[in-house]
């Protein structure tokens, strides 16, 4: 196989949601062999179609074409087929098509096809015809990227182990229509993994609706989520339809669905078991299809014993989970997440390229973060915002004082779990600080080396891979 290949999705609309699940699909297991390029039939040249996809593939010199098809471009996709061979007469192309009479098909290899596949689709299927046609060796496959690479997936940042291991799941999440839970703190990211899910699912070209369930008052949560006629109580003056139905082919996302109420529970119930619900006020029943992803802060299992939470919504929705760690459990990610942020913001406010210096990003590093990654999102936000220059020094990172958690557990039990933890993110934050360099960090805890190492290793902290964590 050649040391990299280009491959070109080809649209024969301008847009369709096919064509990016294609160029998505292939981009996001490439390791960097695969160039991937999109390009429009219509947006090139909407008069002549073979003219278009002549002129495309004399710019793009493509290795592999994915030609993706709606229903009523058939017609025109000989054409494109057959002006696409004029240019490159040995130019492998995989057609890509939701539905297609066999008769329709045979004309596409009459055409000059090499292989087809039916959408929806996945890697599992595209990626090895692929290889085929590219004349890849066997045990020569693309090996799957750094999760954090894949597209749907690149505002997930970070490389330490617990946060790879928490997230390395998603793609195969996102290929099944199971419930998922996603557990983990305030502000470390579950909107974002959810996100991701409904992004690389087949879903990802419908709509994905974001219910805050503490938001809404509890009385009107019901009505929020499955609607109402016109009439169903005082104020009803015309029909509304609920947030379910809007949703219908896409996913509906339920933030903190531990502060759904137990009647709005037993409805969420009914439609999981069935995807039928009833609107209030209305004397039948409607269906949708929608997958449903929850999440919450609290301990599930708690809120179940305390019947806040019922059992079999409980199991129902824990089918799948992720849970993902606080920023104070994987402070490696913190100097990537800080430029990343500051890259951002930079740009949102007109400014130029922010950097931050060495005492921003240590004091960074050795903060509790009881508020996560949103919470160093608006400290960098903020610090952004109000420098002057382009390098964030620490005066500029404006952190709130953060109050020790509450424990039910005894004194003597508390305070060896708050050793533990002060021990091991105090490290990890010296390890990071200094690049890795275990003598540096040594020197800062004013400890002698081996002692340091010591703690290093009874942690269990790997300083391989904060070294690459920092350096990227």
């Amino acid at each position: 196989m050649r040391e990299c290949c280009d491959i070109l999705v080809l649209d024969l609309a301008a847009p369709s949601p096919w064509a990016r699940t294609l160029f998505d699909t292939v981009a996001g297991c490439s390791d960097g062999r695969l160039r991937v390029h999109a390009q429009s039939v219509l947006e090139a040249n909407p008069e002549s179609h073979e003219e278009a996809v002549r002129t495309i593939t004399l710019i793009v010199k493509p290795h592999l074409m994915l030609l993706a098809l709606l229903s009523n471009s058939m017609n025109v996709a000989a054409a494109v087929v057959r002006g696409a061979r004029d240019v490159q007469p040995d130019l492998p192309i995989i057609a890509a098509f939701e539905d297609c009479p066999p008769d329709e098909a045979m004309q596409l290899f009459g055409a000059g096809i090499s292989d087809f596949v039916i959408l929806p689709t996945t890697s599992g299927n595209v990626l090895p015809r692929i290889w085929r046609l590219l004349g890849c060796a066997e045990g020569e496959q693309l090996q799957p990227v750094h999760p954090t690479r894949i597209a749907g997936m690149r505002q997930l940042i970070g490389s330490s182990p617990k946060f790879l291991a928490a997230i390395g799941n998603v793609p195969r999440i996102a290929s099944c229509d199971a419930n998922l839970l996603i557990l983990g703190e305030t502000g470390s990211g579950k909107e974002l993994c959810a996100r991701a899910v409904h992004h690389l699912s087949r879903r990802g070209h419908k709509p994905l609706i974001p219910v805050n369930c503490g938001a809404i008052p509890v009385d009107l949560l019901e009505n929020e989520l499955f609607g109402h006629e016109t009439g169903a109580y005082t104020s009803a003056s015309s029909h509304q339809g609920g947030l379910v139905g809007e949703a219908d082919g896409g996913t509906l996302f339920l933030d903190e669905i531990d502060c759904l109420p137990l009647a709005a529970q037993v409805k969420l119930l009914r439609f999981l078991q069935d995807k039928s619900y009833r609107p209030l006020g209305s004397p039948r029943y409607l269906s949708a299809d929608v997958r449903l992803i929850a999440a919450t802060n609290v301990d599930l299992d708690l809120a179940v014993k305390r019947g806040a939470m019922r059992m079999d919504l409980y199991y129902r929705l824990n089918i799948l989970s992720v849970h993902l760690p606080p920023l104070r459990e994987r402070r490696e990610d913190i100097p990537a997440l800080a430029r990343h942020f500051a890259s951002k913001y930079a740009t949102e406010f007109r400014k130029p390229p922010m950097t931050l210096s060495v005492n921003a990003m240590r004091k960074l590093l050795v903060h509790p973060w009881p508020g996560n990654v949103r919470e160093l999102e608006h400290v960098i936000e903020r610090a952004v915002a109000l420098t002057s220059g382009t390098a964030i020094s620490d005066s500029d990172v404006l952190l709130e004082r953060s109050e020790g958690a509450s424990c039910a557990a005894s004194f003597r039990e508390a305070k060896a779990q708050a050793v533990v933890e002060f021990e091991k993110n105090y490290i990890r934050g010296l390890l990071v600080a200094s690049q890795g360099n275990i003598t540096k960090a040594a020197q800062q805890a004013h400890k002698n080396r081996r002692a340091f190492w010591e703690l290093v290793r009874k942690h269990q902290i790997d300083v391989n891979v904060l070294r690459a964590a920092v350096k990227q």
